[in-house]
């Protein structure tokens, strides 16, 4: 594993902290963290450590650390399919902002930035475009990929669109998608292990079994979208922070557990839970995936390892010449 020669990270719009997990398996120190959510904040205090700034509006950008990476999985309601679609219209919309100042007081090496998919289409494409030029004017060489978590070992479905920059114009690579999941017996808890208040009503399961489309795998999760069909696959949907209850139905009898939610996302088994159901299902729904990620990350190590070396080589030429011009 390359290591991150002790690379300073900030967390912004941090969630519960899937996006520190990726970079800290790198080694990376996270020197700030800022989250609103007061559930997500609660999750991330027990599990790292420390409690996030509040709203990132209330601090200066020049009062933020010093760090060489920025990381920010910034809001996403307003881009999505499943909110209104309001983009910068929409105050969150507006919070991208703060990113941008954030880069321009603070000038990190690079950040990854992650949001849906559906913020390269909104408004034609207008959004996406605006973004990339203000990242491009701050003078940041940017990449950009959408990436599905079922590629990276996941059994989600889950699109989302992955923003790369760096400060000095050097070669980048996303990674290459693993191509597979692993299967959701490795996700779901034993059937004996669950309490019965996750068991649907005897007709709701039946009105389930009724509606779904083909004759459903096993083990399979039952997706309900929102015009109300019903399919069964051998992976779930993406989780969403304001789904119904039911909208995601293990084996047709029951709802994901607030753990296997949080393993649909990558998470280890040690990682804490601290809040009730209702606030650890809209948490984990509102989270990144873990091993996208990781992936992402190391492909970050590589190249501003690789920029090092390249410096150092230069400043090495730069010493070589200046000897060999003295002894001539």
């Amino acid at each position: 594993m390359i290591t991150s020669t002790n690379f300073k990270t900030i967390d912004l719009f941090a969630g519960i902290g899937g996006i520190r997990l990726g970079f800290e398996a790198y080694g990376c120190e996270t020197v700030f963290s800022s989250e609103w959510d007061k559930d997500a904040q609660k999750m991330y205090e027990a599990n790292f450590g420390e409690k996030p700034f509040g709203d990132i509006n209330l601090i200066e950008p020049e009062d933020i650390p010093d760090h060489d990476i920025l990381l920010a999985g910034f809001p996403c309601q307003p881009f999505s399919i499943a909110g209104k679609g309001l983009g910068f219209a929409d105050t969150r919309g507006t919070l991208f902002f703060n990113i941008e100042k954030i880069l321009e007081a603070k000038r990190p090496k690079a950040f990854l930035l992650e949001n849906v998919k559906r913020l390269t289409t909104h408004d034609k494409g207008q959004t996406f475009a605006v973004i990339l030029e203000k990242l491009r004017r701050l003078g940041y060489t940017v990449y950009h990929k959408v990436f599905n978590s079922l590629d990276f070992g996941l059994p989600q479905k889950r699109e989302r669109i992955y923003i790369v920059g760096f400060l000095d114009p050097i070669h980048f690579k996303f990674p290459k998608p693993l191509g597979y999941y692993k299967p959701l017996t490795e996700i779901l808890q034993n059937e004996n292990e669950i309490p019965k208040s996750y068991f649907l009503s005897e007709d709701i399961r039946r009105q389930r079994l009724d509606s779904v489309k083909g004759i459903p795998p096993f083990p399979s999760i039952w997706h309900q979208n929102i015009g109300g069909n019903i399919s069964a696959l051998p992976y779930s949907c993406a989780l969403r922070a304001g789904g119904s209850y039911n909208y995601l139905v293990v084996n047709g009898v029951r709802r994901l557990t607030d753990r296997e939610m949080l393993r649909l996302q990558g998470f280890p088994d040690s990682f804490k839970i601290n809040l009730p159901y209702s606030q650890a299902r809209k948490v984990a729904g509102n989270s990144v995936s873990v091993p996208v990620i990781q992936a992402i990350a190391g492909e970050i190590m590589k190249a501003l390892k690789i920029q090092k070396v390249a410096i150092k080589e230069s400043i090495q030429l730069t010493l070589d010449v200046h000897h060999e011009y003295q002894r001539s």
